[in-house]
């Protein structure tokens, strides 16, 4: 049984697969396994992951039909033998020390799960803070549940937390033995971690920036996606069903704020890359957003409070229903990306 398992979802990856794989099995802690998971991939990827299997026995590959990030995380997880689990996005890549400074924090503070913070890395290599910066030390599980859970579910508009799998090691034993598991196309990290930390998890943090997040113009959060609005739903109802679930103590306001965090990336979405919509269906699709019912109760009974100057403007005008100025202001921002 590995010390380790390394889960890594790979879609049409061929670009960045190989630099990811390197950074994996260049560790100076060396008891893992890596488990990557081809994604139904239409270009190259299939056959870079058979060769890095071919060259290193720790190197496990299955090939899979496209069914998403989610599903490509949960057959990961089924395929699992280690006693912790990482994830790892294929178009990132750690620090040669990364395994090593976790698991000697989670030793050093009796935690069962790890954190290392991380940073943004461009295309050309410039790196740059990205997210929450947490300071390392050892936390409660009250602490770590506090910090991840109702971050997560109450504090969305503030950004007070960062709702990414892939800078933790986490128990596995916990994740079978309440058999959690990825769902939906996006927001699914924040599930998990929703999840896993109302279980009573103790967690180590380090505070190296061990994790690069390359910044990635084909990301799935860059691109546009089709039906938000019904995505964004299937996630909330979840969130409801973890709260009773778990009797997760959260704050009067979290569907006001869940919903207008939701709402905010909505309408982001309907600029991104890949909408066909041209600007005068834009504009008419952020007024059905707007008063789409997941959405509408928060525009209609809720004033969000506490945000960056963006968010802020963008609260401002939706609620003045300035939807044509508002479509201007993300024209203009957008107006050299393609």
């Amino acid at each position: 049984m590995p010390r380790i398992s390394v889960i890594v979802p790979a879609y049409n990856a061929q670009d960045c697969l190989g630099k990811c794989i390197e950074s994996i099995l260049a560790q100076s802690f060396t008891d893992f396994e890596l488990i990557v998971i081809d994604d139904g991939s239409k270009d190259n990827t299939a056959a870079i992951c058979d060769s890095w299997a071919a060259k290193d026995s720790r190197v496990r590959v299955l090939h899979k039909e496209n069914g998403g990030v989610s599903r490509a995380r949960n057959s990961g997880l089924d395929m699992a033998c280690g006693e912790l689990i990482s994830f790892i996005d294929a178009d990132d890549h750690i620090l040669p020390n990364a395994y090593e400074t976790m698991i000697k924090a989670m030793e050093t503070y009796g935690a069962d799960t790890a954190l290392c913070n991380f940073i943004a890395e461009a295309p050309d290599g410039t790196l740059s803070a990205y997210g929450v910066h947490i300071n390392g030390g050892r936390y409660e599980a009250a602490q770590a549940e506090d910090m991840i859970v109702r971050s997560l579910l109450c504090d969305r508009l503030k950004a007070t937390f960062n709702g990414f799998v892939w800078c933790y090691l986490f128990d596995r034993a916990g994740i079978e033995e309440h058999k959690i598991r990825f769902t939906g196309a996006y927001l699914e990290d924040e599930l998990f971690l929703i999840e896993y930390f109302s279980l009573n998890h103790t967690l180590a943090v380090t505070d190296e920036e061990l994790y690069r997040y390359c910044l990635n113009p084909a990301s799935v959060t860059r691109k546009y996606l089709k039906n938000y609005p019904e995505t964004f739903e299937v996630s909330f109802d979840i969130k409801k069903e973890l709260i009773k679930k778990y009797n997760i103590s959260v704050s009067d306001d979290w569907e006001y704020t869940t919903m207008w965090a939701g709402l905010l990336i909505a309408v982001a979405n309907e600029f991104a890359p890949g909408n066909p919509a041209g600007k005068s269906q834009k504009v008419k699709n952020l007024r059905a957003l707007c008063k789409d019912s997941v959405f509408a109760p928060a525009v209609k009974a809720y004033k969000p409070e506490g945000m960056g100057r963006n968010k802020t403007v963008v609260a401002t005008l939706i609620r003045m229903k300035q939807y044509g100025l508002l479509a201007a202001l993300y024209n203009f921002k957008n107006r050299n990306r393609s």
